[in-house]
């Protein structure tokens, strides 16, 4: 973790100031959260799966997450008012930076097949999103839970503004996006 915060302060600040001729220091993008989602799905009325999943996500971030819940039912999706449809975990400070380590160091390189992220999940506005089809990826998790393999959204939200100053704090960072 503190390598991150560090690098950022002595190599990337300097490089992207200059780059996007930044005036100030405070103008530099940097990193305000990282939220992990996951939705529930085919397991939503097996509340033990769900127990399961919520571990799973502490276990990954070091940080407990919260249940969220239908605000209407639809009948259509078989979903209840206030019943279990995703599971969020807002990450920020060290465990954020500790999570985006682990995220580029070691998750990421365990995908199989792994040919790098894609440069296409910004949304216009400086935040970087990635799917994940297993969480078997992460140190954390150990194969024994192969009957309860979920994916997970992970969502980057910077303060950049723009699509191409975040892309550029991202591969600084270490983010391996496809060349």
């Amino acid at each position: 973790m503190e390598r991150l915060q560090e690098q950022y302060n002595k190599k990337i600040v300097p490089v992207l100031k200059e780059k996007f001729g930044y005036k100030n220091v405070m103008q530099v993008p940097k990193i305000l959260k990282v939220i992990v989602n996951v939705g529930v799905g085919k397991v939503k009325d097996d509340k033990k799966k769900i127990d399961q999943y919520v571990e799973d996500v502490k276990k990954i971030t070091g940080q407990a997450p919260v249940k969220t819940k239908a605000r209407k039912s639809i009948a259509g999706f078989k979903v209840r008012e206030n019943q279990v449809v995703g599971i969020v975990c807002t990450l920020r400070g060290y465990r954020m930076y500790s999570f985006l380590d682990k995220l580029v160091n070691v998750a990421l390189p365990r995908v199989r097949d792994f040919q790098g992220i894609n440069k296409d999940g910004f949304d216009g506005r400086g935040n970087y999103h990635l799917g994940m089809k297993e969480h078997l990826v992460f140190p954390e998790i150990s194969s024994e839970s192969l009957e309860n393999v979920f994916g997970l959204e992970i969502s980057v939200v910077t303060n950049a503004g723009k699509d191409a100053p975040a892309r550029e704090l991202l591969t600084l960072l270490g983010f391996p996006f496809k060349k």
